[in-house]
Order: C-alpha cells, then structure tokens, then sequence
C-alpha cells in the first residue's frame, strides 16, 4: 500500500513538474517570440518602412510576455473569455494585424525583386497604387511605344530604306528583331539581318497579306507597329 501512495505521489508531481516546465518554456525565448521572416526584402526602398516593422514585432512580443507575467493570461491561446482576456486578446490582434500589413508588403517587394523588378520600379508602383499585375502591363505597353518609336524614326533616317533586307545590319534591324520576337518569331536578336530575320519578316507579310519578299518596307513596318 504504502508502494503504491509512493509510486502515485511521483506520478503527480512528475505532471506538475511536466506542466509547469511547459508553461515556463512557452515563454522563454524563443518559444513566444513572434520570428522575423526570412522572406522579406531587406533592401526595400522605404528604410523606415523596415524599421517600424521590426519595431511593431518587439511590440507585439513585448505584449506577449507582459500580459502573462503581469495578468497570467496567455493571449495567443486564451483559457476563457471574460472581458479582461477578450480586451487583451483583441489587442493582441491588433499588433499582430500590424505585424502582418508590413511583413506582407517587405516579402512582396523581395518576390517582385525575383522576378526583375528594382526598388525604383516598387517605389512608383506603390505610389501611384498600381497592382504588380497592372505596372508591368504598363512597362511592357511604354517599352512597345519606345521601341516602336525608335524603329520609325530609324527607318525614316535610312538612305537606303527600299533595301532593309539579307545583309543589312544596325540598330534598326536590332529594333526590327525585337519587334518580331515580342509577336512570337524566333531568331536572335544581334543587329544583323540574317536567315532568321529574313524568314520572320516573311511569314509576318505573308500572314498579312503583304508582298511575301522578306524585306522591311513602308507597308510591313505600318503593320508590324500596329
């Protein structure tokens, strides 16, 4: 009998002992702290923007050990719901939405970055309000504008214009390739008129119903900046 008493005292202060170790560790570092992500741009164009999110992060752990030190109420996994947790909990919602709102945009600018763009380029489309989506349709519809521009003005300098064919090089030809291969032709694209370039702009005439002779002229330039 007496083994017995012994053995279920052990066993009940085993789980105490169990108990109060795991709600020591739940808040110790690192256990409650709220992690930086790994995911976000460090080099993002706002500096500040950066600093008040790790400012908002040490608030919100700060909140976390404080309310359970002072209060003893564990926000992120709340016990009960009368008024006193509810007001803790939900300003601890509060900080954490705050936390997230900066996150979200430093991880989108780092994701945006992978995919070519600069800090120039996510200053102005934060800026202006413009979607990732939408910036990049405009960029692509101003770089068409620019290239098209260049390549009428190019060809209206030409001399020799009535034989932009096989063997003509230049940046005009370079702008002429460029063109070709946004419309879906394959070829590289070097500045120099090659097979390559002589078959595009002809399939191009001839899904156009334009003179099939492989040269740029007048009319196949008209059609290619449309």
């Amino acid at each position: 009998m007496k083994q017995i008493i012994i053995f279920l005292l052990v066993v009940i202060i085993s789980i105490m002992g169990y108990n109060l170790y795991k709600k020591h560790k739940r808040f110790t570092p690192p256990e409650y702290e709220y992690k930086i992500s790994e995911k976000i741009d460090l080099n993002y164009f706002n500096q500040t923007f950066l600093l008040h999110y790790y400012q908002q992060v040490e608030k919100l752990n700060g909140y976390v050990i404080t309310q359970w030190a002072n209060n003893g109420i564990d926000v992120r996994n709340p016990g009960n719901d009368d008024e006193t947790i509810k007001s803790a909990v939900n300003e601890y919602a509060s900080l954490l939405g705050k936390v997230k709102f900066y996150e979200e945009k430093l991880i989108q600018s780092s994701n945006l970055k992978k995919e070519g763009l600069n800090n120039d380029n996510i200053r102005i489309m934060e800026e202006q309000g413009i979607s990732p989506e939408n910036y990049k349709k405009k960029q692509e519809t101003q770089n068409n504008i620019l290239s098209s521009t260049i390549l009428k003005e190019l060809f209206k300098n030409n001399n020799n214009n009535k034989n932009i064919g096989l063997g003509a090089q230049g940046p005009m030809v370079f702008e002429l390739q460029k063109i070709l291969v946004k419309k879906g032709y394959e070829m590289p694209i070097d500045g120099i008129y090659k097979a390559a370039t002589y078959e595009a702009v002809k399939a191009f005439e001839e899904k156009n119903s334009l003179y099939p002779d492989g040269r740029l002229d007048i009319l196949t330039l008209e059609h290619l900046l449309k």
